[in-house]
């Protein structure tokens, strides 16, 4: 097909597998895998583990860099939890990387039994988290934090960018217990580090100030929700921007003092609306008897469309101009 002034240049099949960075916008390859390999430079007990996605979840570069600490487990989750406990049991610290979908749907019984039970510090790395693929339902791991919510002392990291994947990787590894990262992987964008931010496992961080809205976000929507401050400005509308990497355990005290007020509370998230960082919030507002509305942006309750990235995230709201004609709608 001849594409002409007229037609609109159609997406090609790689757009389903694309960054969700914008065009020119500064990215760092593989924050994760680099991360990983640096820590592992000095700490003797890290070791890395996949199931047959080193490619595909940035662990590749820890493979090239400590080969006789890398285990290719293969197509089988949960053997790859299972030897990740046992390592673990006898003092390594593993990090061990599936697709989201897989380490949530298809090993949970193995993760809550062999590793959370007993409070193991084994870190699963889940690639693909919500809408950063446009392979379908069978991918899109839209559900994952609601799976994960229930289990009792594992800790939940959604990160936005590069620089809380960098900075995350050694808390990980510190932190007492099994942890869960919804990895970015590939060219990751970068851009928490223009507002002196600094990673804090279990802690939300203020990134700017605003009298009319407050934005709570986690993972790639903070980069989303940053984007739709500058454009709300151009509106007259003063937005703030509330980053929360850690879902579990949730930093209330930081979250509850932004959102008690009379601004207009926004919850930005790639999950589906249920069980994810909208109810998080509303649960926590409750409990601490705040009395307020909270607008949720989010996947919905629904199997999602495979296609074009860029087009599923319009579809389903996780554009940046969608954000800002969802805020200008509920202030009007």
């Amino acid at each position: 097909m001849t594409t002409t002034a007229s037609t609109p240049k159609r997406l090609t099949t790689s757009a389903m597998i694309a960054s969700f960075a914008d065009p020119g916008q500064k990215t760092a390859p593989a924050p994760f895998g680099h991360a990983l390999a640096a820590l592992a430079e000095t700490d003797e007990r890290i070791v890395g583990l996949t199931a047959d996605l080193g490619k595909y979840t940035d662990m590749h570069v820890f493979a090239d860099a400590h080969p006789d600490r890398f285990f290719q487990m293969g197509m089988a989750e949960q053997l790859l939890f299972g030897a990740a406990a046992g390592m673990a049991e006898v003092g390594f610290v593993p990090f061990a990387s599936t697709y989201s979908v897989f380490a949530a749907r298809r090993a949970y019984d193995f993760l809550c039994l062999d590793i959370a039970e007993p409070g193991l510090n084994v870190n699963i790395v889940g690639g693909l988290p919500g809408l950063t693929t446009g392979y379908g339902p069978s991918h899109q791991a839209t559900e994952d934090i609601a799976i994960f919510r229930g289990m009792p002392g594992l800790t939940i990291v959604d990160p936005c960018d590069s620089v809380d994947i960098e900075q995350a990787v050694p808390q990980l590894a510190a932190a007492e217990g099994p942890t869960y990262l919804r990895l970015l992987r590939g060219k990751v964008p970068t851009v928490l580090d223009e507002y002196d931010y600094e990673f804090r496992l279990g802690k939300a961080a203020v990134l700017r100030g605003g009298a009319d809205v407050v934005l709570v976000s986690s993972g790639l929507m903070t980069m989303r929700a940053l984007q739709a401050a500058e454009r709300l400005a151009a509106h007259r509308v003063d937005t703030a921007v509330v980053h929360t990497p850690t879902i579990k355990p949730f930093d209330g005290e930081t979250v509850l003092s932004e959102v008690d007020g009379d601004r207009l509370v926004v919850t930005l998230e790639n999950h589906t609306v249920v069980g994810g960082l909208f109810e998080t919030v509303a649960a926590a507002m409750a409990a601490k008897g705040i009395g307020r509305k909270v607008v949720p942006v989010a996947l919905p309750d629904a199997f999602l469309d495979a296609g074009a990235l860029p087009t599923l995230h319009e579809r389903y709201g996780l554009a940046t101009d969608s954000i800002v004609a969802r805020v200008l709608a509920e202030l009007a």
